[in-house]
């Protein structure tokens, strides 16, 4: 069955169609919220809420974006709101200041593995560690990511931009074992 379709009967509440929903998307949307909360239980938590809330919600997707990127989103929004709950508070930053510069590259140096990268952006301080989750991770732009976390375009770039340099001293660091 396509997708448009399933979600159409999810709409009239046919709970065949949300179960097929889910199976497709059950996994997939697992990976995105253990990413952010690291605990399996927790994620698994946060899965379930997030499907429950799509599943109310279902009659506000338009069909603007896919249905697993609508998905992706609430699943992103509840796991970082399951994160502020347990007291890790983010910082406001006001930044109406600030200009940014572009810095596109992203290149890590030859022989550095994927998970020593993953470790080391869950050293960054949170508010970095965020905006680089959702650029390099989870593939958002700087006008979603202004969105999901309630900052604005200016912010998510900075934040980017400071929370790429930190990772790449972090990786000189795990690297060489000095950050000089």
């Amino acid at each position: 069955m396509f997708q448009i379709e399933l979600v159409e009967q999810c709409k009239s509440n046919n709970r065949k169609a949300q179960m097929e929903l889910y199976r497709q998307y059950c996994d997939g949307m697992y990976g995105v919220a253990l990413r952010f909360v690291k605990d399996p239980d927790d994620a698994e938590d946060v899965l379930q809420e997030s499907f429950i809330k799509a599943f109310q919600r279902i009659h506000q997707f338009r069909g603007e974006v896919t249905f697993g990127a609508w998905l992706k989103r609430i699943v992103v929004n509840r796991s970082i709101d399951f994160l502020k709950s347990k007291n890790q508070k983010m910082v406001e930053f006001k930044d109406n200041y600030l200009q940014v510069a572009e810095d596109d590259d992203w290149t890590v140096e030859d022989g550095i593995a994927l998970e020593t990268v993953r470790e080391a952006i869950e050293t960054l301080a949170e508010k970095y560690r965020y905006v680089v989750q959702l650029f390099l991770v989870e593939g958002y732009d700087h006008g979603e990511i202004s969105q999901i976390l309630g900052i604005s375009d200016t912010a998510s770039r900075t934040r980017l931009l400071r929370g790429k340099a930190q990772l790449k001293e972090i990786l000189k660091k795990m690297t060489y074992g000095t950050g000089s």
